[in-house]
């Protein structure tokens, strides 16, 4: 691990074996809390490589428990977190809402670090119980259209950069490869980053797969659809601008996607959305995500189309199906 300390301080970058291996050697539970550390502020210092991403990407892969879930034709939403903006749980919302239009879901996610409530924070306040099996989540996806994977429990080797992670508190590249990392392996993928140089990179991972995928980065700084301004995207058929404003009639204001204080200001505002008693910025940003998603599962579909699914999907309470049947299944 010193070496590539040292190489990282030298202002060089790891090749992709080189990243691969001081992955292995963090996961192992063998590296010094202040080695990871140095290691991750370090490499957090300067631009991410695209060998060194990939190469964590593949350790992280290689180490998971992996589960195979509607033979892989499935979507996963999530952003990489790190904005610092402190939104409410929108991915999450906009997962169940593709899932009340039909869209079969496996969605990966985390407790919050840089924010108030993560996705496993605002499930597990509902009563979600967390599960790496494969028969309780593909139970799950075909009863709700929707599982849950629990990011820890599928990557158990990362209990061993935890506590650094959560004592550093901030953005690393940890964020970066956790929407990567799915272990269900889902064929398709909308992602939210922080910023251009991440969903660029992301691109370039993504072109050498097999996924059809759709990068997202508002560029007033939020990793999804803010709806507050213009938002870069990156998919495989190639690049471009969406302006949300065009769907939504107008353009949000910050404080309307602001979660609160605690989990529980972040789950009245999710229960709200899927209730329809939301305020409208709270749903339109969800239907903006959440049609982003269902476009990439149904790219013939115009945007206004996959828009006005979304709604219809919260509005029909068809997200709320969906929801409460996962929840009750833990009854």
């Amino acid at each position: 691990m010193k070496k590539y300390l040292q190489k990282i301080l030298q202002h060089q970058y790891l090749n992709h074996d080189e990243a691969y291996e001081a992955m292995q050697e963090m996961a192992s539970g063998k590296v010094d809390d202040i080695y990871i550390s140095a290691f991750i502020s370090s490499i957090m210092m300067r631009p991410i490589a695209i060998d060194e991403l990939a190469g964590f990407r593949s350790a992280l892969l290689d180490l998971c428990i992996a589960v195979s879930l509607n033979d892989g034709n499935t979507i996963d939403l999530c952003g990489t977190g790190g904005d610092g903006k402190n939104t409410f749980n929108i991915s999450t919302l906009s997962a169940f809402v593709a899932a009340g239009a039909g869209v079969p879901v496996t969605k990966h996610g985390n407790y919050g670090v840089s924010s108030v409530s993560g996705s496993s924070n605002v499930l597990e306040h509902f009563g979600v119980r967390f599960s790496n099996k494969q028969d309780d989540l593909a139970r799950n996806l075909d009863q709700s259209g929707i599982c849950f994977l629990h990011a820890p429990l599928f990557h158990p080797a990362l209990k061993n950069v935890g506590n650094v992670r959560k004592t550093l508190g901030i953005k690393t590249f940890f964020n970066i490869l956790g929407p990567m990392v799915n272990p269900s392996n889902p064929k398709k993928q909308l992602v939210g980053v922080y910023n251009l140089e991440v969903g660029r990179n992301y691109d370039y991972v993504f072109q050498k797969s097999n996924k059809d995928y759709l990068i997202l980065h508002s560029l007033d700084g939020y990793d999804e659809i803010s709806g507050t301004g213009p938002v870069k995207y990156y998919s495989n058929a190639g690049e471009g601008m969406i302006h949300p404003e065009k769907l939504m009639g107008r353009l949000l204001k910050e404080e309307e996607l602001y979660a609160g204080d605690s989990v529980a200001d972040a789950a009245k505002i999710f229960e709200a959305v899927l209730k329809n008693e939301a305020t409208e910025a709270q749903k339109m940003a969800v239907a903006c995500n959440a049609g982003a998603a269902i476009k990439v599962f149904y790219p013939h579909l115009s945007w206004e189309d996959t828009y006005q699914l979304a709604l219809e999907s919260i509005e029909s309470k068809k997200a709320l199906q969906c929801f409460t049947s996962l929840i009750n299944s833990f009854q």
